[in-house]
């Protein structure tokens, strides 16, 4: 496990102690951490609404798409919905189905099975659309690296319209629209939406066009659902899309979300990004990992109780084989990582290990050692690998550069994925440890934590924790704000979970103690003294009826010195 460097950001600038004067100055420095530095911008980060909703008829191509799209509902064609198998593509599916069915659409969804088909577009899959009649094949969450497919099926009369949010390769695919705001000639001003958000998007413009705007409202939780699983940032547009979102799964959930969070045993009345990210998320992906992801398409989709109870037990089931399956994973992977020895690249490789959770075992071990990582399952013929990384090595540019290896690759800078033939595995393998060696030479790699303000506990009450719930939602590019207070004194503490993974501590400040969690840092219990600096966030805990803040320890140290 690493322990963090720690980096305390400056203080803020004298012109800008005071961005709202009616709250906390605490608060304006969490702002200006966060780029906001006048008044309006901060009325329009805690109140974010419609106003940060950009034109979607700004994306590309986005005219032609609707165009072909007025035409199949017209002649009343069969269109087929192509998603991908994470949740981010889950759910632009269900809300493109939801869509065009609310509109009488003739509409079909097809989610490929990431064991035997892999990510986005593939021949078969198009040609078995073709002769069930789909005139119209529309994607959502991948397409734009599909050049091979899109022209076989253009060549054999279907059309395809894509939706995407990944990063285009320099030749688009012959599509009658690529509808993606990471295209270079893109005028759409946020290219940071997920694959459902273009969705949406694409919807949004649809539905504006023929004077029915009603009907959207009822799908932005599929939309945060998506945004916040994906990792997207919070911020601009997406920061409307996941708070609008997060109110109406609180409030009025649909049937299949509301069984599977009652499942997980999760207080959908305060649900948060955390919810979604840690609980919702794993569940709603654990399906394609083992099977097939349309069962959890259809639990999206469920209109009756039973039909939503029944999906949601086969999904706990799910997910508890794939902790199984990871935890007997990474035993393995982590030896390779130790016979192999650290470098600046990680590649494990094995046989034995299944194609759907290799994502996260690359995420586990990227996490642990503070590495990019590729996470291979070796086959006869064909392999796959799974990669995650860190903010010093883009790796979806170092896939890009071996792409005369490789059948199929795409992602982003800190997540990506490929297939290719076993027999160019060496090759592969031998080219990213050359490139991840010269872009790594003289950089210590070591994990950063960023500390908005060093401050003293007593500093911190119900009313200031009240302030900073104001800049929620939280995630990527707005994460919750991290303290630092020095020399608190440790009262108590102690291993708790199965395995002792975590620590359970009180923190006395002056006539104060506060509780305080440290997760994954019980093998740290010796580290501790009876003063130690923290780094940490502010929590609301709920137990038993009560609420009480916490501090959530992210690191601590007896003789730190920044």
């Amino acid at each position: 496990m690493n322990h963090y460097h720690w980096n305390l950001l400056p203080n803020v600038p004298e012109e800008y102690i005071a961005i709202v004067p009616e709250l906390p100055p605490l608060i304006s420095k969490l702002l200006y951490n966060r780029g906001i530095t006048d008044p309006s911008q901060a009325h329009l980060f805690f109140n974010p609404d419609e106003r940060l909703s950009v034109d979607p008829f700004l994306l590309p191509d986005i005219h032609p798409a609707i165009n072909r799209i007025y035409k199949a509902l017209l002649s009343a064609e069969s269109i087929a919905i192509y998603g991908d198998f994470d949740v981010d593509g889950i759910t632009g599916t269900a809300l493109l189905m939801r869509g065009f069915k609310a509109l009488g659409a003739n509409v079909t969804p097809y989610i490929p099975q990431r064991l035997n088909e892999g990510h986005g577009l593939n021949d078969s899959a198009l040609d078995q659309l073709k002769n069930q009649g789909i005139k119209l094949v529309i994607t959502v969450d991948c397409g734009v690296t599909a050049i091979s497919p899109t022209e076989n099926a253009t060549r054999k009369g279907l059309d395809i319209i894509i939706t995407d949010h990944h990063t285009p390769s320099e030749k688009l695919p012959s599509a009658i629209a690529v509808v993606d705001p990471k295209r270079s000639d893109s005028a759409y001003p946020f290219s940071e939406l997920s694959g459902v958000g273009v969705a949406f998007k694409l919807l949004q413009a649809l539905y504006h066009s023929i004077g029915n705007k009603k009907q959207l409202d009822k799908l932005f939780g599929l939309v945060a659902i998506g945004t916040i699983a994906d990792m997207m940032p919070l911020i601009g547009e997406n920061r409307y899309l996941v708070k609008k979102g997060l109110s109406l799964l609180r409030e009025s959930p649909e049937l299949g979300f509301k069984e599977m969070a009652q499942s997980a045993k999760i207080d959908i009345s305060s649900l948060s990004p955390e919810d979604i990210s840690w609980i919702i998320a794993p569940r709603l992906n654990s399906a394609g990992r083992l099977e097939s992801a349309m069962i959890s398409y259809k639990l999206l989709m469920a209109e009756n109780t039973q039909e939503a109870q029944e999906l949601a037990s086969i999904l706990e089931k799910k997910n508890i084989e794939r902790q199984r399956l990871t935890s007997t994973a990474l035993l393995k992977a982590r030896k390779q990582v130790i016979s192999r020895g650290i470098g600046p690249l990680l590649i494990v490789s094995d046989f034995s290990y299944p194609v759907g959770i290799l994502g996260l075992i690359a995420g586990k071990l990227s996490s642990e050692y503070y590495r990019p990582v590729i996470a291979i399952k070796k086959g006869v013929k064909l392999s796959s690998g799974s990669c995650r990384s860190i903010p010093e090595f883009n790796i979806i540019r170092a896939i890009s550069q071996c792409s005369s290896l490789l059948t199929h690759f795409g992602g982003h800078t800190q997540a990506a994925g490929f297939t290719l033939p076993t027999e160019n595995l060496v090759n592969l393998e031998r080219q990213l440890y050359q490139l991840a060696n010269r872009e790594l030479s003289g950089i210590e790699l070591f994990p950063q934590l960023d500390i908005d303000t060093e401050i003293i506990l007593d500093e911190l009450d119900k009313d200031t924790f009240q302030a900073i719930q104001l800049m929620a939602p939280f995630g990527q590019c707005n994460p919750p704000p991290v303290f630092l207070s020095r020399c608190v004194k440790v009262a108590d503490c102690c291993i708790m979970g199965n395995n002792g993974d975590h620590l359970r501590l009180k923190i006395k400040h002056g006539s104060n103690i506060w509780d305080a969690v440290a997760f994954g840092m019980g093998n740290r219990l010796l580290e501790l003294k009876s003063s130690v600096d923290i780094v940490y966030n502010i929590e609301l805990n709920k137990w038993g009826g009560e609420e009480k803040l916490r501090l959530n320890l992210l690191d601590f140290s007896a003789d730190r010195q920044l």
